[in-house]
């Protein structure tokens, strides 16, 4: 289904993997892999540091070696909220991103098409160079943060194969100490002659500017898979009467061509991301009870005269009824249900992502304090085009409005 089908290119390198002649053509690869526990929302900001990286040596004049550099999608595997399967699968990019708007921003292509390309999908592949990306141990203590890098010690075991892969390994691995930014690592690809690199916890390297023009341009080629977009579409249409002409929330289909504006209106419910799960335990004194997420939902409802909510949330079936028997009749709460085939092809990953984009297109959100997950989407809601006041909002612990609210990020063109 995912097989690429693209003509080989011209090879003019190569290299020995176990003995077996494996040929690779002038470019050279950027693997990276996260720490395992880390989830979805977070491991897409991840790839924007890198993605903005490769960019970045795309665009160099310099080098042009710098240039022949791809960036390896890591495939999705077995995520903490996704419930599907105890057995990581390796789950493509495709299945929840538009890979072709990623492709305007950075040059990325999927594992399997590394693996299609080479014909190297049941041989052992070799990575040149691994460097496992670590803290420096005494950073923390003496507060001392200055951009550093250097090869030490490894603090934790090494892993021997990656992605889930038994055939992905490597000889020559590292761990480096790191403090900064991912363009850092440049001098990593200058100071070697390998042509694959993989750099793992990846998610230890920064952003080289948190906001600027170049993260919203990588932000917005981050458009997700446009089937999930239909079957959101549909959802917002039958559900909770919504759509795009009336709500103003028209996108162009090339990214490129999406200019300000601060005119989105939205569907006429309110959307709500309740973090329930880990968050009870791990930030009990931010998170409201049942009850008082529904005294601030009532009175956003009252305030901007809807009678909608749509609630995304990890809360069990008991607590969900709950909130609804607290509305009801005046107001309607609305989940999402999948269909069966929706489920069984996307998974709990596409079915999150579906909730994000019908909570994206609401006239007001309001998210879970410190979650990567209503982050996301308050950046969907900057694209969109909504005002920022509609946009930046947060579910305060005692049930009123009183509690601060989340660090602002204005799109920037």
């Amino acid at each position: 289904m995912y097989s690429s089908k693209k003509q080989r290119p011209v090879f003019v390198y190569s290299v020995t993997i176990y003995d077996k002649l494996i040929k690779f053509p002038c470019f050279s690869y950027i693997f990276y892999d996260i720490n395992p526990p880390e989830g979805f929302n977070l491991r897409r900001d991840v790839y924007m540091r890198y993605a903005i990286w490769l960019h970045k040596l795309q665009t160099n004049k310099n080098d042009s070696n710098l240039k022949k550099f791809k960036l390896v999608l890591p495939p999705w595997s077995h995520l903490y909220h996704w419930k599907y399967s105890e057995i990581p699968e390796h789950i493509p990019w495709a299945l929840y991103f538009d890979i072709e708007s990623l492709k305007r921003f950075a040059p990325v292509i999927e594992m399997y098409q590394f693996f299609d390309d080479y014909d190297v999908t049941y041989k052992k592949i070799e990575i040149d160079d691994v460097y496992i990306l670590q803290h420096y141990q005494d950073m923390f203590e003496t507060g001392k943060f200055e951009e550093k890098m250097s090869i030490e010690d490894c603090n934790e075991p090494i892993r021997v194969n990656y992605f889930y892969y038994n055939n992905i390994t490597s000889n020559n691995v590292r761990c480096l100490s790191f403090h900064g930014y991912t363009s850092q690592l440049t001098s990593v690809l200058k100071n070697s002659t390998a042509r694959s690199f993989l750099f793992d916890h990846a998610e230890v390297a920064l952003h080289d500017m948190f906001g600027d023009k170049l993260y919203w341009k990588c932000r917005r080629s981050m458009r997700f898979n446009k089937e999930l977009h239909e079957i959101a579409k549909k959802f917002r249409e039958q559900e909770l009467d919504a759509n795009d002409k009336n709500d103003m929330t028209i996108l162009p289909d090339d990214w490129r061509k999406e200019i300000p504006r601060r005119n989105a209106i939205g569907g006429s419910y309110l959307g709500i991301h309740l973090r329930r799960a880990d968050f009870v335990r791990s930030r009990s004194k931010e998170i409201p009870t049942i009850e008082n997420a529904f005294k601030q939902i009532k009175n956003k409802l009252e305030e901007l005269k809807l009678d909608k909510v749509f609630v995304a949330t990890d809360a069990p079936i008991n607590e969900i009824n709950e909130m609804r028997s607290l509305l009801e009749p005046k107001y309607a709460l609305v989940t999402y249900k999948s269909e069966d085939w929706v489920k069984e092809k996307y998974k709990d990953g596409g079915i999150a992502i579906i909730e994000q984009i019908i909570c994206s297109y609401a006239r007001y959100f309001i998210g879970t304090y410190e979650s990567t997950y209503s982050f996301r989407i308050q950046e969907e809601r900057e694209i969109l085009g909504f005002p920022a006041e509609s946009t930046f909002n947060r579910l305060c612990y005692d049930g009123t409005e009183s509690c601060s609210k989340p660090s602002i990020w204005k799109i920037v063109y």
